[in-house]
């Protein structure tokens, strides 16, 4: 096997494993003997490390890892902040408030409680993760059912709906019942206000 050949295959199994990787596991992989593949493993560090590459190879007992270099540390950090400024727009709060009030809810009773088409807003909100499909109603057609996700709870920083705010206690001037199933004919302001609040203390990224 040729040196370059066993290099490209050993930066891709320590960039797969993420873990140390026992050289006699190595060894076997390349299917040459471990003195030769520690040579490699040598040579390939010491490439890394003369070209000052962002990643090197560090040696750990019988094992080796492919690990990020320390003086970029400042750098590599800053992929894990939270991103700012994470926002829904009114019209997708609003869907979202529906879907996590009224669970489960179909397309069409969203619609009908905020008097206008909502496909795209719902298809955003699925795309987000926001929502999921959660089953289909048993009647002709069998529209889909929406509801909130693990996704949902934790871009808001709750365990479970329930501790949403109630919105018939904030506002319940705003609210009427109709029909059998009483269906929200609005959706209060002020909670609308408390999710977005909630939204905007996550590291979710809910701009639609």
């Amino acid at each position: 096997m040729k040196l370059k050949d066993a290099e490209a295959i050993i930066e891709g199994i320590l960039f797969a494993a993420g873990d140390p990787v026992d050289i006699e596991r190595i060894s076997d992989i390349l299917d040459i003997d471990i003195k030769s593949t520690r040579a490699v493993l040598t040579a390939l560090s010491d490439k890394y490390d003369e070209e000052n590459r962002g990643l090197k190879i560090i040696r750990l007992e019988d094992s080796y890892q492919m690990c990020t270099r320390g003086e970029y540390n400042e750098y590599i950090s800053r992929l894990a902040e939270p991103r700012r400024m994470q926002t829904l727009s009114n019209a997708a709060m609003e869907v979202l408030s529906i879907v996590a009030y009224k669970q489960p809810v179909t397309r069409a009773v969203i619609e009908q409680i905020r008097g206008v088409s909502c496909d795209t807003l719902v298809n955003r909100l699925l795309e987000r993760n926001l929502i999921q499909e959660i089953g289909r109603l048993d009647t002709p057609g069998r529209p889909m059912l929406f509801g909130t996700n693990d996704e949902f709870l934790r871009c808001f920083g709750i365990s479970s709906v329930t501790e949403l705010p109630d919105y018939e206690k904030i506002s319940s001037e705003q609210i009427s019942l109709e029909g059998e199933e009483g269906y929200m004919s609005a959706i209060d302001e002020k909670t609308e206000e408390e999710m977005a609040k909630a939204a905007l203390s996550t590291d979710g990224t809910l701009d639609i």
